[in-house]
């Protein structure tokens, strides 16, 4: 069916598609069994509605990878209060914004204001600084490891995904040993509120924790000014380009967003990633065999299981999806997930193949917001399963882990391995 829409003609779907497309994004947000294994229903969003308009949630969803790097890298597409609806969008939340994500940050500035504060921030989170971190992130693997090898395995979340990333970030940003520990459940709690149709419960606590975060790294910021570092937050205090500078609350803002996302997303790669390999021997013993096939398994790993499953935009201007319009101001989402399963894009996609070549996944999404801190996240999961494989020759797990009760940010509660 067509209709003529602001002059220009449109394809729709019946009412049954809307109605049935409707249905699986509901479950896609509320049931934790689909949560648990989105792919088959992100697949029947590509086949039957690839551009859908809900009728029942205020927004539009893009599935394939072409549309979804259209929405992320088109300067039509970008942030705005809007985006944060499809957050917490229960009744009793939908009109609070998302607590972890500051309005000083920059996950939610377009141009100029996003160009100004990226640029001031790059010049001290560099891929040559990232880079140099490399031997020091080996030893610090191998500490971990030495932990489970003496212990014959254990909890890999608990012993390595997340002590890793999270000692790996408080190094670069200088957050004292002591301090760290703790915040693994106030990141968590956070987080929680990045989760679609997010309950008033869980969104208070993320208000909760956002409070924490940012009262600590001010305080730790007024620290550092009395006494100055060469960390990260050293840096970032002293960045200016000319007489700009990173204000108060966009220092914080900034300072949270690295270190939260800096270890959360990481935490899940690594778990996501040996999963994957637990699942599929043949390739993780061609790694194994092989570790030239590193980065390129790590990337696999990215598209395969990715850690952030959807992102969102805001048509800042009337634009287009695929022949279909979108009203200025209406938010489309880019369910991340989908796309870097696309069969268009991907031969076999839900293959798990680390030879394969051609990868560039959406999972740091694209576009001016492409996540400033890939370059670490990749460095570390070279180096884990470098280093992992390496040492252990057998590795046993139950491959039917739980998943945590979450879409946005996809993970394991816990992975018990045991090693050799």
């Amino acid at each position: 069916n067509t209709r003529a829409r602001k002059g220009r003609t449109m394809t729709t779907t019946d009412d049954q598609t809307i109605g049935t497309a409707d249905d699986v994004l509901v479950s896609l947000f509320s049931d934790p069994a689909v949560r648990a294994d989105p792919y088959p229903a992100y697949g029947q969003l590509r086949e039957t509605a690839p551009v859908h308009h809900s009728a029942v949630l205020p927004l539009w969803v893009a599935t394939r990878y072409d549309d979804c790097g259209t929405v992320l890298r088109d300067p039509r597409f970008g942030k705005s209060e809007e985006v944060q609806r499809i957050f917490g969008s229960s009744a009793q939340s939908a009109d609070r914004e998302v607590p972890i994500i500051s309005r000083y940050s920059m996950l939610r500035m377009n141009p100029p204001d996003h160009t100004r504060m990226r640029s001031l921030v790059a010049r001290e989170f560099t891929p040559r600084r990232v880079e140099e971190l490399r031997p020091a992130v080996a030893a610090m693997v191998d500490e971990v490891l030495d932990e489970l090898a003496d212990a014959g395995g254990g909890d890999v979340m608990d012993v390595l995904a997340f002590p890793l990333p999270v000692r790996v970030i408080g190094e670069l940003l200088g957050v004292p040993i002591e301090d760290r520990e703790q915040f693994r459940w106030i990141v968590r709690d956070a987080a929680g509120a990045l989760e679609p149709m997010a309950s008033a419960e869980t969104i208070a606590a993320a208000e909760t924790a956002s409070n924490t975060m940012n009262d600590y790294f001010r305080s730790l910021i007024a620290e550092r000014r009395n006494r100055p570092s060469d960390d990260l937050i050293g840096g970032l205090i002293g960045v200016r380009d000319g007489s700009d500078r990173l204000s108060e609350d966009e220092l914080v803002a900034t300072i949270v967003l690295l270190f939260a996302a800096g270890f959360e997303t990481t935490t899940n790669l690594i778990g996501n990633g040996l999963i994957s390999l637990l699942r599929n021997r043949d390739q993780m013993q061609m790694l194994r065999s092989d570790p030239t096939y590193g980065h390129g398994a790590v990337e696999e790993m990215l598209r395969y299981e990715s850690s952030v499953q959807l992102d969102a935009r805001t048509a800042l201007e009337d634009a287009d999806i695929a022949g279909h319009h979108i009203d200025a101001g209406r938010v489309v989402l880019t369910l991340l997930g989908a796309a870097n399963r696309d069969p268009d894009r991907y031969q076999d996609p839900d293959q798990f193949d680390i030879t394969r070549t051609g990868i560039q996944h959406l999972s740091f999404a694209a576009g001016i917001h492409y996540c400033l801190g890939a370059p670490l996240a990749r460095l570390e999961g070279e180096v884990v399963f470098e280093r992992l494989l390496a040492r252990f020759p057998t590795i046993d797990a139950d491959t039917t882990p739980v998943w945590r009760p979450s879409l946005t940010l996809r993970g394991l509660e816990a992975l018990q391995v045991s090693l050799r």
